[in-house]
């Protein structure tokens, strides 16, 4: 598949784009008009970089309000068209976008509108270049895909044909099926973006919360599978108008893009194996024009393998877990880390690297089938490789960077939950029986806003987690959406958390600022959240401290028996309920930007508290002010 995208998408000169684009892997750009229009460089200084950088120019675009215009303004619209096609031949460019009439069209006669096209085409012809007419999603009189090309078998004319936009079809709820009616040979070019689904009027939809595939929730691999079956083989391209795109880093944006299309280029397959052949997917995918790559497939992890806070100072956390009732269990042998369990949850406290580092979640390791092979995955999805130095004799960890600068460690899963890795701490320790039964729940990372996008692609794509619904939560600093990433059984829980934007120092990289100003934490499961809290009470733990008020407000929704309110309200549990079981947790006071939380689920309740998050919020506000 060739790969494209639209300048527009990205932030910056049309040159620094243009590096961006190569650097990130893409076989060519279209040229939206504006970045040209603004740039130093010539079209041939364009023309030029283009073929030093392996780049293809494939569209330049957008030409608008061309047709169903009176006589006067066609004259004035043809004579546009022609500057634009000879500053095309300046580019070296051959096709051009032109968009369905939003603004000066004024007869609706698709006769009168199939003539003034065809005088377009003529023109184009006669200096070398293709139109590809778009149903813009809010034309005046064409808006539907279907409509575009009933014109352009109307126009019947080699240098015309059709541009298929994803956002303007899917953004309708049009059917995508009709796609595959299409001549191919008119099929001029392919357009991608997804998107949230939102309600709003459609322009305003497009032109600020498109986004690349895989991060919103259109069915892109079906569109795709569509175009596919038609038997185009030209550019699948992205146009993705993003107000935060346009303000991030040029070459992490660019790879970003380059990750949703490779993304996308896997989806599109396997729905074609599914939709298309079941059971001979892979044959009949052969026998289209267009060839789709798939990426080495891995099941999604089984469950997380440690959790990894880094620190300078670790003295505080120590004296935490030990609370909680987590057991040291020693020093590694080779490097300057610690680590401590309980059950089956581990925790890494890392002190290497750390010099004046206050507490933060630094990495994560799941359980996967096959690390080697999961890494491989994510390398080819513009996956930073995390290398750690070893020892012959120890462990070799696969690891990748995740958008927010945490290490991801993709380590061999055991059927009985255990890591083979940990006999290399504490050597000669004499190590404690057995203690209470836990495991790791869920963890819950802040997103650097300009990244937030980014991290739910990478962790679909790279550890095939699957986003759920978002949320939104209020709190005294604004509201903080949530985003979990889960496996289908449960088993790996993570969520991201947009938080609202505040002051970071100006020392902090721009992927740790939201991670040192906004508070993460990782949750324990146990079996007895109860006799848990009264353990950890005695060990002299710190709860947050949760307001009287809450508790009056949970026994007015649930009415519960006073004594069990009672032990609630003594011990700082929250609590909460659904059809399908209940959710008992606690937090600790916050270390650095760290705290934890212990939580038991009771029946098959699958939440995280939801309704007590806002509470949470507003203590740890009160705490953290001067």
């Amino acid at each position: 598949m060739r790969t494209g995208i639209a300048t527009v998408c990205l932030s910056g000169t049309l040159k620094e784009k243009m590096q961006a684009c190569a650097i990130a892997g893409f076989d060519g750009i279209e040229i939206f008009e504006q970045d040209l229009v603004i740039s130093p460089l010539s079209p041939e200084d364009v023309r030029t970089m283009a073929a030093d950088l392996g780049l293809g120019l494939d569209l330049y675009q957008p030409f608008r309000d061309f047709d169903g215009v009176t006589p006067d303004l066609l004259k004035a619209n043809l004579r546009r068209a022609e500057a634009k096609f000879k500053l095309m031949s300046r580019l070296g460019m051959d096709t051009i976008l032109v968009c369905s009439n939003v603004a000066t069209a004024t007869i609706d006669d698709d006769g009168l509108r199939a003539e003034q096209l065809s005088e377009l085409a003529e023109l184009a012809g006669d200096h070398g270049v293709k139109v590809a007419y778009e149903a813009l999603a809010w034309g005046k009189y064409v808006n539907d895909y279907e409509h575009a090309y009933r014109l352009v078998e109307m126009v019947d004319h080699p240098n015309f044909g059709t541009c298929l936009d994803s956002f303007h079809i899917l953004s309708r709820d049009w059917d995508t099926a009709p796609i595959e009616k299409i001549n191919a040979d008119k099929i001029f070019f392919v357009q991608v973006a997804d998107a949230p689904k939102l309600s709003m009027d459609v322009l305003s939809w497009s032109r600020h919360y498109r986004v690349f595939p895989g991060e919103g929730q259109f069915e892109l691999a079906k569109f795709m599978g569509h175009v596919v079956r038609a038997g185009y083989t030209g550019p699948v391209s992205l146009e993705v108008f993003n107000d935060v795109f346009r303000q991030s880093d040029v070459e992490r944006t660019a790879v970003d893009a380059m990750r949703s299309l490779i993304w996308l280029e896997e989806q599109s397959a396997k729905w074609l194996g599914t939709e298309g052949a079941p059971g001979n997917g892979a044959a009949l995918r052969r026998h289209y024009p267009m060839e789709l790559a798939t990426l080495p497939k891995v099941n999604e992890p089984a469950g997380f393998n440690f959790a990894e806070v880094k620190a300078d100072d670790t003295a505080r956390l120590e004296k935490l877990l030990g609370q909680l009732g987590f057991a040291f269990e020693g020093r590694h042998r080779t490097k300057d880390v610690q680590l401590w369990t309980m059950g089956q949850a581990r925790v890494i406290i890392n002190e290497q690297a750390a010099q004046h580092a206050e507490p933060a979640i630094a990495a994560l390791g799941f359980d996967v089938d096959s690390p080697v092979i999961a890494s491989a995955r994510a390398q080819q999805l513009k996956a930073p490789v995390v290398a750690r130095k070893v020892q012959a004799d120890e462990e070799v960890f696969q690891g990748i960077s995740a958008p927010d600068s945490t290490e991801i460690f993709l380590c061999q899963g055991s059927p009985d939950g255990t890591a083979a890795w940990t006999h290399e701490f504490g050597e000669g320790l004499e190590h404690p029986s057995t203690g209470a039964s836990a495991m790791i729940d869920h963890v819950n990372l802040a997103q650097p806003w300009q990244h937030f996008d980014e991290a739910v692609l990478f962790y679909t794509s790279a550890l095939a987690l699957e986003p759920q619904p978002f949320a939104e939560v209020p709190s005294p600093s604004g509201l903080v959406r949530s985003q979990v990433m889960q496996t289908s059984d449960g088993a790996v829980r993570l969520v991201l958390n947009l938080a609202p934007v505040q002051q970071a120092p100006v020392q902090q990289s721009p992927a740790r600022q939201a991670r040192k100003t906004y508070q993460e934490h990782i949750a324990f499961a146990v079996d007895d959240l109860v006799s848990t809290a009264r353990s950890a009470r005695d060990r002299g733990l710190e709860f947050l401290q949760i307001p009287a008020n809450y508790y009056e407000d949970l026994d007015a929704r649930f009415d519960l028996e006073p004594g069990f309110l009672a032990t609630l309200q003594e011990l700082n549990l929250l609590y909460d309920r659904d059809a399908t079981g209940e959710f008992l947790h606690f937090y600790t006071a916050t270390v650095g930007s760290v705290f934890f939380e212990m939580v038991e689920r009771r029946g098959n309740y699958d939440g995280y508290g939801a309704p007590n998050a806002p509470v949470r919020h507003a203590v740890q506000y009160d705490l953290a002010r001067p």
